[in-house]
């Protein structure tokens, strides 16, 4: 049964002056697993360290399985685990890595057993790699054993940033099946930031997109920057390669950003689009199956500009839209929402 873990209200977070994050209202149910995409700059660091409480807002509130929280709080303190981009192993054996944490909880428990139950559970053999050194393991054996440590803990929420960025594709596939069993088996509630969107789609439950510490949508949204120009007939529009005009409503600002969601971009493999839209000729590159199975997330190539629509299934088996095919990508310019700078 679900339950809302995080309740986040009027979250804001400053550094030096700045605003980095600014979220009005944020709900996390679990056991679930999250995705946090976005570019670098765009907020995901910090809001996963004020998921792990690891630092207390600038303002706002964060509540946790329905009470507010803040850092070091005994409620959070060993139910939140995070396992940073790169993960520290002290210098000693796998099994010693592992059990530090059981025994700083005073949950050891039959050590020899947890430590096994862990590391099968990131498909590394105990009998070949609790005895091994720190210095003895690859970079992606480093990563799958530090997530280990914190799976021994069966921690109700647990945290990553970027787990696949240096990881060979085995080690990746080891980490996305740990994950899954730790949701499945466990009922841990999982938050994951990354720029990997494939590889995130993959798994994730929900994903959440992040620019410029705003929450702007719940998919790979599509960002567009300027420079806008206006036409002789008082539109605004931006040039793209090739020629094609993506057109948009009246920017507040030379810096903002346009933000079109998936789900307002509708493909059309013949010549002409709906009335009334904006329209754009492009070649549709990938189709990738979300988890629920019931979308699919299409890329289309306009010139060097690659951008993102949600689909059903049964809309693509209809249009008979498959990599390779020329379309018509549409969408209404008053649906794009304008992305500016948080204040500060």
């Amino acid at each position: 049964m679900s339950e809302t873990i995080y309740q986040l209200d009027n979250i804001t977070q400053r550094y030096a002056g700045k605003t980095v994050l600014h979220l009005p209202e944020l709900s996390l149910e679990g056991p679930a697993i999250v995705g946090l995409i976005g570019p670098n700059g765009s907020g995901k660091s910090t809001l996963m360290r004020i998921l792990g409480f690891l630092q207390a807002p600038t303002s706002g509130e964060v509540r946790y399985r329905g009470r507010p929280a803040r850092p070091f709080d005994p409620a959070v303190r060993f139910a939140v685990t995070m396992l940073p981009q790169e993960p520290f192993l002290m210098h000693r054996t796998v099994a010693a890595n592992i059990a530090y944490g059981l025994k700083l909880r005073g949950n050891g428990g039959d050590l020899e057993a947890r430590i096994a139950e862990a590391l099968d559970l990131v498909g590394l053999d105990p009998a070949a790699f609790a005895r091994r050194q720190w210095y003895q393991l690859s970079g992606g054996e480093a990563q799958r054993v530090a997530l280990a440590a914190r799976l021994a803990l069966t921690p109700r929420v647990l945290l990553m940033d970027e787990p696949t960025a240096r990881v060979d594709e085995a080690s990746s596939q080891r980490i996305q099946a740990a994950a899954l069993e730790a949701r499945r088996e466990r009922g841990t509630t999982l938050v994951i930031a990354s720029h990997d969107w494939e590889w995130l789609y993959s798994i994730c439950d929900t994903v959440l997109c992040l620019f410029r510490g705003q929450l702007i949508g719940g998919a790979k949204g599509n960002l567009i920057r300027g420079p806008w120009e206006v036409d002789d007939r008082g539109s605004y529009l931006r040039r793209l390669n090739g020629g094609q005009l993506f057109r948009v409503p009246p920017p507040p600002a030379d810096e903002a950003v346009a933000f079109l969601a998936p789900e307002a971009v509708a493909l059309n493999p013949l010549e002409a689009g709906p009335t009334g839209h904006a329209h754009l000729k492009g070649i549709l590159t990938r189709l990738a199956l979300e988890p629920n199975h019931r979308q699919l997330t299409a890329t289309i190539m306009v010139g060097d500009l690659a951008l993102s629509a949600r689909l059903t299934v049964e809309r693509v088996a209809e249009q008979q839209l498959y990599p390779g095919r020329t379309v018509t990508l549409s969408y209404t310019p008053a649906s794009i929402r304008w992305i500016g700078m948080v204040d500060g």
